[in-house]
């Protein structure tokens, strides 16, 4: 059964959809997603923000006490490409670089309304690039992103893969989007536990997002990516989400390209609960999950004390 705080995300989804009518700019999206989203996650405590420039993109370091100054998880924000930001995130960021005992780096890109993609995805990688270039070995930096944030996740995957560049350790996905084709039984099956994410209105957020542009494009939807050499990937989402059947389907294929795959779904959750950490004890376990996964794949000690070195000899 959920526990009674986390129907503060439910809730936060109910008032999006209640609120619909008086968003007449994408700016009240933003300001709503400011106080209403960022509200659902309580504060970690132990850990600084600081604002940088990440090769022209505005980014946020989240640096936990005492966390490892090699190992980066490289963030990619959900909301859609309508709303969000390393503002909104910074506080769930946080409860996850804590727990992995390592920094982390969330960047900002143009929401739709500013650029359609690909300057969203081009903005992801001037970010990898400057992380790159700051002198972090990529064997130690882990991917991770939310909703949206997956297909800037996968579009980073590709792009170095098709350059001939080094990948990092781990993927980490929170209620990813695959599929812009919207192909999902989950938008049928879950449409009346959901009360956010009804196809019309992902297909809206598709449109918004890409234009006229081809759904099936792999750089968008990274279902239909190729997947083979990719580096494992641990995915979470919850049982009750429309998008709940992007991440079976997204698993299916990564273990049969290959790929170390996990994936949990958790009972009676909604779109990235991960957002209530610190608060609700799903998201707590969810990201004590991520986080013993994560850590032997960028060498650090996992429960037992033991570090796992992923490096070449």
């Amino acid at each position: 059964m959920a526990s009674i705080e986390s129907e503060a995300n439910r809730n936060h989804y109910a008032a999006i959809v209640a609120n619909a009518g008086t968003f007449n700019s994408p700016q009240a999206m933003i300001d709503f997603n400011d106080t209403s989203w960022t509200a659902l996650t309580g504060e970690p405590g132990g850990v600084d923000y600081i604002e940088v420039d990440a090769g022209g993109v505005p980014a946020l370091w989240v640096v936990p006490k005492g966390a490892d100054e090699q190992r980066v998880l490289l963030y990619a924000h959900g909301g859609g490409f309508l709303g969000g930001s390393f503002y909104t995130h910074r506080k769930m960021v946080g409860h996850l670089a804590k727990a992995v005992g390592c920094r982390a780096l969330v960047y900002n890109y143009p929401l739709a309304h500013q650029a359609k993609h690909p300057a969203q995805l081009d903005a992801a990688m001037a970010a990898w690039n400057w992380l790159v270039d700051q002198g972090f070995d990529t064997r130690w930096i882990a991917l991770a992103g939310d909703s949206c944030g997956a297909v800037l996740t996968y579009g980073v995957l590709q792009r170095l893969r098709a350059q001939g560049r080094p990948l990092p350790a781990a993927t980490l996905i929170i209620s990813g989007w695959f599929d812009m084709a919207l192909t999902g039984a989950s938008y049928e099956t879950n449409r009346e536990k959901d009360p956010a994410f009804a196809r019309a209105t992902v297909d809206w957020l598709v449109t918004n997002f890409i234009g006229d542009g081809d759904r099936l494009d792999s750089e968008v939807s990274a279902l239909y990516a190729d997947l083979s050499g990719f580096p494992p990937v641990f995915l979470q989402a919850g049982a009750d989400e429309a998008l709940v059947d992007e991440s079976r389907m997204f698993a299916e294929r990564a273990r049969h390209a290959g790929v170390e795959t996990r994936l949990d779904v958790f009972d009676g959750m909604l779109h990235s609960f991960q957002m209530m950490a610190g608060r609700a004890p799903e998201a707590d376990d969810a990201t004590g999950r991520f986080a013993a996964w994560v850590r032997p794949k960028l060498g650090l000690p996992d429960a037992g004390g033991k570090v796992a070195d992923n490096r070449a000899a």
